[in-house]
This record gives structure tokens, sequence and C-alpha cells, in this order.
């Protein structure tokens, strides 16, 4: 009994990252004899933090081919550059298979103005202000893949004017810790 109640009242970790179920698709293969089913899951995890990551995992159950996808889209997370007006820091265009995605940054109040899993993707990245267009296809993978590469593919971004003065110029701590270096030499 004891034993029980020691369950019950445990406390599951808080997790850093959310997760979303972007779409779960029945695929079928036909080989000679038969044809086997199994399950496509899309997700898509973030944080608070612009961190976000996209996996696809297929199985013959819904719910292992979402445990597979969750479980791998941990290995590729990538952090998402983003300025003082939530947007990104310049135009970029970027192809994956058929997929043509172009985001360009907009100012503050534009809004997000986005369409399909693209929408989702920016707005689970953290971006408020922005603008998209996808071009020749509605194939909701290959759009989501297509914007984690462009987030991807920014070159470092320095987040603030803030972070900028601070990493420029060194702390008092270190300089003092250089000086004391200095003098005992």
């Amino acid at each position: 009994m004891a034993r029980d109640n020691n369950r019950r009242n445990r406390q599951k970790p808080k997790k850093e990252f959310d997760e979303v179920l972007l779409e779960v698709r029945r695929v079928t293969r036909v080989t000679t004899w038969w044809r086997q089913l199994s399950f496509r899951a899309i997700v898509l995890i973030w944080n608070k933090k612009w961190k976000v990551a996209l996996w696809v995992a297929k199985w013959s159950d819904v719910a292992i081919a979402v445990q597979k996808a969750t479980r791998e889209a941990y290995k590729s997370i990538i952090e998402a550059p983003i300025t003082d007006a939530l947007s990104v820091p310049y135009e970029q265009v970027t192809k994956y298979k058929a997929a043509v995605v172009k985001l360009i940054p907009a100012a503050q109040g534009t809004g997000l103005k986005a369409w399909s899993s693209v929408r989702m993707v920016l707005e689970l990245a953290g971006y408020n202000n922005i603008l998209s267009k996808i071009m020749w296809t509605n194939n909701k993978l290959n759009n989501a893949i297509a914007t984690i590469r462009a987030l991807g593919t920014f070159k470092q971004w320095k987040v603030t004017k803030k972070q900028k003065n601070t990493e420029d110029k060194p702390t008092e701590e270190v300089v003092e810790k250089k000086t004391k270096k200095a003098t005992k030499e």
C-alpha cells in the first residue's frame, strides 16, 4: 500500500521543451504479397528561449512513432536568431526539395504573416513580426523543414545591443585577474 501511494504522489519533472504533433499520416508500402501499413509522425519541439527542432519518424503504431520522433528531435535543436523587433535579422530564401520558403523581416506591430506549418514553426520559435512566402508546394513537411533550415542558416546574430556591449568590453573582474597575474610574475 505504501508503495502505491508513493507512486501516485510523485511529481513528474517539468520538461524544458514543449512538444507539438504537426501531422500524423498513414503510409502504406505495397510489396509483392501484401500491403505494409505504418504511420508517419512529424513532431515539433520548442522552448521559450528561441530554440526549436523538428523530426519525422515512422512506425507501425502511432504512439511509438510520436515517441521516436520526439526523442530524435531533441538531438537536432537549433537556436533561432531574433532581433529586438521579434523578427528575423535579414531576408532569407531557402529551398528544400520542391519547397521554397522566403522569410522577410517586418517592423514592430506587423504581426506574423505566414501560412500552414511555416506559421506554426515561426510562432513556436518566438517570432511576432515577420512576413513569409511559400512557393511551389503545399506539402507541410517540406515547408516546415525548409523553414527550420532557413532559421539555421542565419549567420551569428547578436540578440540585443546590451549583449554586444558586454561581450566587446571585458568586465572589471577579468581586468583585475589579469593585473594580479601580471604583478605576480
